[in-house]
């Protein structure tokens, strides 16, 4: 059987796999910054005499795998960007590199794909259709590399894609997806209020931007308890609030910072619109001049049910029937949406929460890891699935 051989080869290549991957932690690179990274990938895939095209959208990588048979050109995508986050963990593969890491398990994306395509392509005669391996830069960093890369062509002749991604507070041996909303969408909100300053002990002299500031921050608020439609997921946060550098002094201004996180587009339209009109009606009534910026980040990702449902009939076949779980959406971002905008797909996580150690870290978490063995796995599931896929 086909996919016993392929499973085998994967196993067989599992510390390859995790050379790779700590080789990948080792020397990360920040997005949009990736050199060494991206030639590592295609230089490994030429050793294995896949077609390579460097440089897609950027910085990307694709490789090609055409099989002996016809059939579908199904896609896998990996992103390789690390974080501007300073390696606290003690292990013998800790990043070279001071204040960059991978906090979020992108080399083990990598490391992955690759194993997955090495052993795609020792068996590629018997196999129908083509593999495309896509390796993305930026992910981390918007506007991220999906875009450049489909505006390349990654896409071109794609039937359907898929994507995984590890997660260290989901428990090892599993696979997580749903059809429909898996994350969020992305806002940046930054509020710049404007007084006049003066004296602390003299306030009425001034106009306070703290004060008008203060009530703005507490009138967003009624954004997902008033004007949002309480069946659906919306957060408007400010996370960040700077003002003033001493404190006997009324600052000429204020500004905060926080995102916007929400699925529905409708939805995410309104909340972008009153941020805006909040802001400026509260902040004029405590006679402060208010500017209100909306930085668009990533669209929400929708996975397609037939997709997801390839994924988990795949999974269950191959480890059992409770091996793939149905999950509730999450509010962190991902540029795979706009792979789904542009053929059918679905993207999914695979648990890889560390067993028998004392603290298991959250991801841009400065001693974030996992457990290795959800490579494998993630890779026997790309497979499977592409199997699955052709039938």
């Amino acid at each position: 059987m086909i996919k016993d051989a392929i499973f085998a080869n994967i196993s067989k290549n599992n510390e390859e796999m995790i050379r790779v991957r700590r080789h990948l932690h080792m020397h990360p690179e920040l997005s949009h910054q990736e050199v060494e990274t991206p030639e590592f990938i295609a230089s490994y895939l030429e050793e294995l005499g896949i077609e390579v095209q460097r440089n897609v959208g950027g910085r990307g990588v694709v490789g090609k795998i055409h099989g002996g048979k016809p059939g579908k050109t199904i896609a896998f995508r990996a992103d390789f960007d690390a974080l501007p986050i300073q390696d606290a963990k003690d292990v013998p593969y800790k990043s070279t590199v001071p204040g960059v890491m991978h906090a979020c398990g992108h080399d083990g994306h990598t490391a992955a794909l690759l194993g997955f395509a090495k052993a795609m392509n020792e068996v590629k005669e018997e196999l129908e259709g083509t593999i495309v391996l896509i390796h993305q830069f930026g992910e981390e960093l918007s506007p991220g590399g999906a875009k450049g890369m489909i505006a390349d062509g990654c896409l071109d002749g794609v039937d359907a894609i898929y994507g995984a991604h590890l997660q260290s507070q989901m428990t090892a041996g599993y696979v997580y997806g749903r059809e429909g909303y898996l994350q969020a969408a992305e806002d940046a909100i930054k509020i710049t209020v404007k007084g006049s300053g003066t004296h602390g002990a003299e306030p009425h002299t001034g106009v306070d931007p703290i004060l008008g500031a203060s009530h703005i921050m507490v009138a967003l608020q009624s954004i997902v308890s008033r004007n949002a439609d309480p069946l659906k997921e919306l957060v408007v946060s400010i996370g960040k609030f700077h003002a003033g550098d001493a404190d006997n002094v009324i600052p000429e201004k204020a500004v905060m910072e926080g995102t916007i996180r929400v699925f529905d587009e409708n939805l995410r339209e309104l909340a972008n619109r009153r941020v805006k009109e909040l802001a400026e009606a509260v902040g004029q009534g405590f006679g402060c001049k208010v500017e209100v910026a909306v930085d668009k980040g990533y669209d929400s990702l929708w996975n397609h049910a037939e997709e997801t449902d390839i994924v988990r009939q795949a999974v269950k076949a191959s480890f059992g029937e409770e091996a793939f779980v149905d999950m509730d959406p999450v509010m962190p971002v991902e540029d795979f949406s706009y792979y789904l905008q542009q053929v059918p797909g679905s993207f999914f996580f695979v648990g890889a929460k560390q067993e028998n150690v004392e603290n298991t870290y959250p991801h841009h978490h400065e001693k974030f890891d996992f457990d290795e063995s959800a490579m494998e796995l993630t890779a026997k599931v790309f497979a499977a699935t592409y199997l699955e896929a052709q039938k």
